[in-house]
This record gives C-alpha cells, structure tokens and sequence, in this order.
C-alpha cells in the first residue's frame, strides 16, 4: 500500500531507532527503501546486518537529499510514499493513520504532514508543515512550541520532506523532488509547486514521529549556502514577476536579515554565486511552472501573507551590525 523513503548519508547513528520503528508498525502493508548517498559510516553494513528486509540502494556519491528522495520513488510501486528522514523515530500507528486518512481525503489532497515532535522534547513541536513568508523565510509550523497547540487536524502551505505521506502519481505528475536545491526547501518547492497546479495539503496530529532536527546535518557554512541559493530559487522558479516586484522591498529586507542573522558572509556570498550559476536552468523550468499555475494575487497573499513581525528584523539587523561595527571600526580601550 505504502513505499518508505528513507535518504540516508552518514546517518548510522540514527538508523535503529528510525527502522526500529518502522519495524514495529502496527500494520506490515508497506515496503521501506533506503536510498544511501554514499555514506562512508558503515550505515549499508549496518542496515544489511540488522534489517535484511529493507531494500537498500546504493548511490557512489551524496547526490543530495533532493535527488535520493527522487530514486526513491522511481524505485515505488505503491500508490503512496511516504517520505521519511533518517533522524526519526515512528509511533507505532505512524503509517496506519496516514493512509487512513490519505484514502479518505479528495483527490486534490496530495499528501499528508505527520505530526513531528522533537527527539529530546517529545511535547513540543518540530514541524507541523511548512511555511513561507513573502520576506523569502520558509519556517516550520510550530517550531519549539507546545504540541498541545497542534492538535487539530489542518490544511497547511506545503508538506515537510522529513515526515509526510503522498500520492505517488502527483510526484510523477510534477516529476518529483527538483534536483536544483539539492538539500533543503527542496519540500517547499514540490508544495509550491503543486499549489500552482491545484493541490491542497494537510497536517495530521495523529500520525507523530519524533524527530532530531538537523540530527543529519550538513557542516554550518555548507548549510548556509545552500539555503541562501534556494531561498532564491523558490521564489525566482515559482512567482509571477508582478509579485515578486510588488513584494521586493520585503525579498530584499530578508535577504539582509538573513545574510546577518547566520554572520557568515562567505558562506552567504557562495550561496549567492550558486544561485547565478542556477540562474538559466531556474529560468527554463519557472516558464514550464507559470504555465500551468493556478493560484491568484488573493491565494498567494492568503498564504505568505503571515510574515514575521518587522520589529524582530529590525532587531537583530541593529544588533549585528553593531557587532560588526564593534569588532572592526571601534578601537578597543586598553586596561
């Protein structure tokens, strides 16, 4: 009934748990699939030792989440996959609440976001779906706060990649996961996508894992400039140019937020190059998007229309300039 995904790299440590689980599901009605990009930790031995049932297939190298997920679901014969990253840990009824509810939903429900709580705070939140802000911030629904407060069932912008179920035939419709972003927003992006086409998204609280965030985690400057490009390539690939020059003033403010908030500016400069050198290969697949869009000024502004407060921005722009101000042009007082 349902395909797990599961894009591994370097994840030994977390693999036990996440097939662990999976293992004690409260329904046997699905295959799992590891898709290992290359890992160098053993995590293939491993998975070969401990749980021969799993179907592994091997990548030479890290490809990026974005395409492994992509192999994973060329490799689906199921009408449901259920994208699951490696740091998790399933409740037992995790997959049988969310084809349940899948099987009940309209045609036009792509896919259904899990309930994700933190690993090491099982009572708050980790991601209850994806959101994205006309300042280019794309954030995680309740991130840190109290699950209690997640506990309707909801529509949501987009589904997260780390813990979400969906139609196999609207990934093929869409051709999957774009390879452009490599690792990160790359879930973002698939639901922007589908929203352009007509699809609608919910989020779960029944169907929890728990989840280490970032527990398989590029290094920092590696992080940075990945998402500094694919900030850029969500909304360069996806929104009508009217938008983009009606909200520019708020694209640009994030871009300096953001650029001060992570304080590594290099690694922000490569993410800038990347997106350049992105840029024709962005521009040929936001033509093939925009034909086919569906969304209004109305729907969009109904959903990046949430942005965080100004005052915040504000805050912390004050703040990291000072530091830098403090640190390269305020000579220090000698004792």
């Amino acid at each position: 009934m349902a395909t797990v995904v599961i894009p591994n790299w370097n994840g030994m440590q977390w693999l036990d748990g996440c097939l662990g689980a999976l293992a004690r599901q409260d329904t046997t009605a699905f295959v799992t699939i590891v898709v290992d990009n290359g890992s160098t930790d053993g995590s293939v031995a491993f998975i070969e030792r401990q749980y021969p049932a799993v179907e592994v297939i091997r990548l030479a190298s890290n490809t990026g989440f974005a395409n492994a997920a992509n192999v994973g679901i060329a490799g689906a014969s199921t009408p449901y996959v259920v994208l699951l990253n490696a740091d998790t840990v399933a409740y037992p009824d995790f997959l049988s609440s969310l084809v349940e509810r899948i099987e009940a939903a309209p045609a036009d429900v792509a896919a259904i976001n899990a309930q994700m709580l933190r690993l090491d705070d099982p009572d708050c939140i980790d991601d209850a779906g994806d959101e994205l802000s006309w300042y280019g911030a794309a954030t995680k629904r309740g991130h840190n706060e109290l699950a209690a407060a997640y506990a309707q069932e909801r529509e949501v912008f987009s589904p997260s990649g780390g813990a979400s179920l969906y139609r196999r035939d609207f990934l093929l419709a869409l051709g999957g996961f774009d390879p452009l972003f490599f690792a990160y927003l790359e879930d973002v992006d698939l639901g922007l996508r589908g929203r352009l086409r007509g699809y609608r998204y919910l989020y779960l609280p029944s169907a929890k894992v728990l989840h280490k965030s970032h527990g398989a985690a590029l290094a920092l400057e590696r992080y940075v400039a990945l998402v500094t490009c694919n900030r850029l390539l969500l909304f360069a690939k996806n929104v009508p140019a009217k938008l983009l020059l009606r909200h520019a003033p708020k694209l640009v403010f994030g871009q300096v937020y953001f650029l001060l908030a992570y304080a590594r500016p290099w690694a922000s400069l490569r993410g800038y190059w990347s997106f350049v050198r992105r840029l024709p290969d962005t521009l040929r697949k936001r033509r093939a998007t925009l034909r086919q869009a569906r969304m209004d000024r109305v729907d969009w502004d109904a959903w990046l229309g949430h942005d965080r407060p100004t005052p915040s921005l504000v805050a912390i722009t004050k703040a990291r300039l000072s530091r830098l101000v403090d640190r390269h042009f305020r000579p220090s007082v000698p004792a």
